[in-house]
Formats: C-alpha cells, sequence, structure tokens
C-alpha cells in the first residue's frame, strides 16, 4: 500500500471536478468525520479525508505525537494528488497541521487556493495545556467536556481502550506543537469558530491574520469547540462559494 492509499479517504470520489478540498481532522478523530462533507460536495469537489495512524483501519500503527512529523509525512502522500486547484479544510488540531502543511506545499511551489482554520488558535499563540499528561479517566473527560465525539461510546469499557492511545498521541502532538518562524503563506487563510469555545478566543482566531500575505476572512458561528456538527451547511457554502471564486479567478 502507498503513503497515498495510507493516509487518504475519498468516500465518493469526484474525478471530473475542477478542485479538491484536503480534509484534516481533530485530536483523537479520524477520516470518517468528513463523510459528510464529501458526501454533501461531491460531485462538485473531490473531497480528500486525513485517515492519521492509530486509529480506525490504522489501529495497528502507532501514533505520531509531532505535528511536523505528521506535516512531513502527510505532504508526501499528498503530493501525487494535486493535479488541480486544492484547498485545506482543518478542525482543531488539524488546522495547525494545515498551517503546516501549506507551508510545506508552497516551499515546493505548490500554493493551495486556501486554509481553512477551524477551532483553532493562530500557530503563534502558544498556550500552556497538559491534557496530554492527564490518566486516562482525565484524558475521557476532557474528550467529554468538548463533546468531539460520541459520548455514550466512551461508557464503554473495550471502545476505551480501542481509542485511548489514538486520543493521547494527537493531544500529546497538538499541545506540544512549537511555532517556527517563518515565510507567510502566499494563499488565503479563512478562521471559523463558535463564539462559546473554550478552546479559541475571538482574539486567539483573528492572530491567523498575521500569517498570510494574501486576504483573511473571520467566520464566527454559534457553538463550542464543534460549532461544526450544526453549522456544517454554512461552512460548506463558505467553501463551495470560495471554490467558485477562486475557479472564476
Amino acid at each position: 500500500m502507498s503513503e497515498t492509499e495510507l493516509w487518504i479517504r475519498r468516500f465518493h470520489p469526484a474525478d471530473n471536478a475542477a478542485s479538491k478540498l484536503l480534509c484534516l481532522p481533530h485530536a483523537g478523530g479520524s477520516a470518517s468525520y468528513f463523510f459528510r462533507v464529501s458526501q454533501e460536495l461531491s460531485p462538485g469537489i473531490d473531497v480528500l479525508a486525513v485517515q492519521y495512524p492509530g486509529r480506525q483501519d490504522r489501529q495497528r500503527e502507532p501514533g505520531l505525537t509531532s505535528i511536523h512529523e505528521l506535516a512531513d509525512r502527510l505532504v508526501a502522500a499528498v503530493l501525487p494528488l494535486v493535479d488541480r486547484p486544492i484547498a485545506l479544510f482543518g478542525h482543531s488540531m488539524g488546522a495547525t497541521l494545515g498551517f503546516e502543511v501549506v507551508r510545506r506545499l508552497e516551499g515546493l511551489g505548490v500554493t493551495p487556493t486556501a486554509l481553512f482554520a477551524s477551532g483553532r488558535r493562530a500557530p503563534h499563540r502558544k498556550r500552556l495545556e497538559r491534557t496530554h499528561l492527564r490518566d486516562d479517566a482525565g484524558l475521557i473527560a476532557d474528550v467529554r467536556a468538548l463533546a468531539g465525539t460520541d459520548t455514550a461510546l466512551l461508557d464503554d469499557e473495550d471502545v476505551v481502550r480501542m481509542v485511548l492511545p489514538a486520543i493521547r498521541s494527537d493531544y500529546t502532538a497538538a499541545e506540544t506543537y512549537e511555532f517556527r518562524p517563518g515565510p507567510k503563506l502566499s494563499c488565503p487563510i479563512v478562521a471559523l469558530v463558535g463564539d462559546s469555545d473554550p478552546r479559541v478566543t475571538l482574539e486567539e482566531a483573528e492572530g491567523w491574520r498575521e500569517h498570510t500575505d494574501a486576504s483573511f476572512d473571520l467566520a464566527v458561528h454559534p457553538g463550542g469547540h464543534f460549532y461544526l456538527n450544526d453549522s456544517m451547511p454554512a461552512v460548506l457554502r463558505r467553501i463551495t462559494d470560495h471554490t467558485r471564486a477562486a475557479a472564476a479567478r
């Protein structure tokens, strides 16, 4: 199996679409979180969902605990698929990872049409976070508090044992991320955030403006860290409108 096949899922292949969207999940998330996105945007946009190691069909692989290592591995997997204009959508940890992936792509001469950075503070805005150092119960309690997964599943000890290693490795990667100064992105950035998100303030989301030489926009939606679950139609309209405008240019 190639690196591309390991990392990328295409739930609704759209070979005739004019553009692509690479979706990067949150900590503890999987490619299947974006099944609905793929379903709604196909066939107009070819959606590529990232599957991190350590979960679902990659469960036997160890999780990666470094955003920079994740970005290096992911870029190698994505490059063969960049045959059409591509935008990136990352939620929470996925937004930080998306930023690092765009940096690497632009260093290779590939400029995405946009980075949609959802539910995450700007890369240079540091918080002291140690959730990844908690015991298993403490880590699961944080997941429950954010309601990023079906919390009823977390009542099943077998499920918890299965998903906990991936959650811990992702939390470690997200919370130990170190921003490295460098050139600003050449692609536009759209920051999206819930108005009651405990993980990112509007000021921290606005900070994404400092990381692009192109346009910047901030979209505030009602809800918490997983505002996306209820605001999906509005977010998908924004992505579709951007894609059409980029194609027109």
